[in-house]
Order: C-alpha cells, then sequence, then structure tokens
C-alpha cells in the first residue's frame, strides 16, 4: 500500500508529526510512504530533513494567503496531475492546515481517499486562529477515516457527530526525537533544572505555574536547589509578569528554532506542564523521547498519554500540586529504564488498518 502523507505547515508540530509519521508506517511490510511538505517547512533546513517528494508552495502572512487562495485553479490542475503521477493507494493528513481543502479537492479528482489526523477536536482557550476549526470539519466530513490521537479527542469528535460510515480510530502521538538523546536527566550535577517549553497561551496554565514556582522557591527541600526556564512565544500577559518576577525563574518569549529544540530539552531535567486543558501534548511526546522526567497536570488527553511512563508525575491543576510534584524530584535520580522512548509501532499498525479499510471502502 502506498501512503501519501501531507501537512503543508511550515513551523511547529506538524511537520515534525508527518515525518514521524512517514517514516513509523514505512517500516512496516508492504507499506510504501511519500511526503508533501510546504516548501517553506522550517524542518527542511536540518541535517536529515526528508525528501519533499509533492512540494507544496504555502505562504507567509495573509496577503500570502489570499494570493494562495486565488490560485487554487492552477494548484488544483498541478495537483491532480502529480497525485496521479505518484499513483498512491491512500491518503494521510498528519495535520490540518490552512489549505487542506485544496488537497483534499484534488484528491477526490484523482480518485484517491483520504484520512485525518485530528489533534484537537475544539480550539484552546486563547489559540486565535481564525476559521481553524471550521476547515478542520469540512475537511474531516470527506474523510474516509479519521483518528484522534488520544480517547479523549475521541469522546468529543464521537460527541460533534461524524457522517454516516465514517470511521474513527484512535492512535498516539509518535515521541519526538530531536537528534541524539541526551545525557540522562540530573547528570549536570547542580540544581534541579525546570523547563515550560511551548506556545505560552492561557490553556497552558501560565497562571498555574506561576503559583506553582512561587510557592516552589519558599518550600525549605527546594530552596537554592532548582532553577527555571520558560521558553515560549505568546502575547505579553499578566500571568508572563508574574514569571519574570519571581527570582529563580527567567523568561524567554521568542519561537524555538527546530534546531534549537534538542539543546533545550538536553539542558532541562524537567519539563513542567501546567495545562487547564489539553488533547494530548508534543512537548510531552518530546520529553518522553529526551528520558526527561515530566511534571503534568491530569487534565484532558494528557493522563491517558503519560500513564505508563515511569519518569511522568501527574498532579492536581492547582500551584501547591505543581509546587509539590517539582520539589519530589530535587535529588531524585531517573530510573535506569526511563519508560517506553521507543516507536509508536502499535499506534502505526492502527493508521495503517485504518487506512486499509479506507482503500477497500
Amino acid at each position: 500500500m502506498k501512503i501519501l502523507v501531507w501537512q503543508w505547515g511550515r513551523r511547529g508540530a506538524g511537520p515534525l508529526v508527518a515525518v514521524a509519521m512517514a517514516r513509523e508506517l514505512a517500516v512496516l511490510d508492504g507499506v510504501e510512504t511519500v511526503l508533501s511538505l510546504s516548501t517553506g517547512a522550517e524542518l527542511l533546513g536540518l541535517p536529515d530533513a526528508p525528501e519533499n517528494v509533492l512540494p507544496m508552495r504555502t505562504y507567509a502572512g495573509r496577503a500570502g494567503l489570499v494570493r494562495r487562495v486565488l490560485e487554487t485553479p492552477w494548484t488544483m490542475n498541478r495537483l491532480v496531475r502529480q497525485i496521479r503521477a505518484l499513483a498512491p493507494d491512500v491518503a494521510l493528513c498528519a495535520m490540518p492546515a490552512a489549505l487542506d481543502l485544496v488537497m483534499a479537492a484534488a484528491l477526490r479528482r484523482a480518485g484517491v481517499p483520504y484520512a485525518v489526523v485530528v489533534h484537537d477536536a475544539r480550539g484552546h482557550p486563547g489559540d486565535h486562529v481564525p476559521m481553524q476549526m471550521t476547515l478542520q470539519r469540512w475537511l474531516t466530513r470527506g474523510a474516509s477515516t479519521v483518528f484522534a490521537l488520544s480517547g479523549h479527542v475521541a469522546g468529543q469528535l464521537r460527541r460533534s457527530g461524524l457522517r454516516k460510515g465514517q470511521r474513527l480510530a484512535v492512535a498516539t502521538l509518535p515521541p519526538f526525537v530531536f537528534g541524539a538523546v541526551p545525557p540522562l536527566a540530573g547528570a549536570h550535577g547542580g540544581k534541579l533544572r525546570v523547563l515550560g517549553f511551548g506556545r505560552l497561551l492561557p490553556y497552558k496554565g501560565l497562571d498555574l505555574l506561576a503559583d506553582a514556582l512561587e510557592r516552589l522557591q519558599g518550600l525549605p527541600q527546594a530552596e537554592g536547589k532548582v532553577e527555571v526556564r520558560v521558553v515560549g512565544s505568546g502575547p505579553r500577559s499578566a500571568a508572563l509578569r508574574r514569571l519574570e518576577d519571581i527570582s529563580i525563574v527567567s523568561v524567554e518569549n521568542r519561537w524555538v528554532p527546530e534546531a534549537e529544540i534538542g539543546a533545550l530539552l538536553g539542558w532541562a531535567d524537567v519539563l513542567v506542564l501546567s495545562h487547564l486543558e489539553a488533547s494530548q501534548s508534543g512537548v510531552a511526546a518530546a520529553a518522553v523521547a529526551a528520558r526527561r522526567w515530566v511534571v503534568a497536570t491530569r487534565v484532558g488527553g494528557i493522563t491517558e498519554q503519560l500513564r505508563h511512563e515511569k519518569m511522568a508525575v501527574l498532579c492536581s491543576p492547582d500551584g501547591t500540586s505543581i509546587a509539590q510534584a517539582l520539589a519530589g524530584l530535587v535529588g531524585r535520580p531517573p530510573p535506569l529504564d526511563g519508560g517506553v522512548v521507543a516507536g509508536w509501532a502499535g499506534s502505526a499498525k492502527v493508521v495503517v488498518a485504518g487506512l486499509q479499510a479506507a482503500v477497500r471502502g
């Protein structure tokens, strides 16, 4: 079975997920994968960049999006020709993006069924991407199979309604491996290094994190033994200002290029996820792959994602619980067997079974 995996985002988790999925699916017997990425995908500049078999010129900014929409008739004809030349049995959208309806229409004209991986069934508070969920709903309506990356998201999709005959399957988020696996957490021999990493948006619980770190610096077992970095991009907020005022915390409000992520994870001993709600977490997947401790709130799909990980500490979504969980890791050596660091072979089999059903359908 030949699978065309596409994801037309330029930065962030989308292209990474597409590449990880394509590589893991291709390991299975009888499966061949080809990739379609944005020509502007940041990861294409990395040393181990994958082959972009079907490149798509996307856009930067609203004016660029308008131009791409106006070019749709020409883009569509070209895509149909390229898809027919590649002759895939099925296509898989690894993470929805703005121009996916163009690909969906081209696939229909080429007679190729497609499936969609849904990371979030609903928009996150503070994550204001115009029409994001509406476009995703239109895209998934045309899909033969929909994959949710957690049971939590699958439940939301069922409640929102699937069209008659549409298949829904639950997969898992693949681990994000950034370069070589770093030395074990704590190997540097200094203070416990705590990292809050990712988009600095309200649903990440930045107020909770500020509460936790204010408490943490006053706990006897943690006094003088913890340093914290909060790194990511987001709007200026009262929560960020609170974090900047905490003596053990440094805040770096910036976009982190993919080439820097491995070193950032390697610096940390523990990743803290103070989410108020979540579908699942790419940061958690990256932390697990890097053999880092993870302190995470018991919300949404994070619980099921981390429940079997030996280096995960789940706590209540309040500042006291997060502070106590972090303090409990001061001086604590990691287990020799950190947990499920290897790939997601079981989930890849779920995806292939769903795609085979789409082809048969």
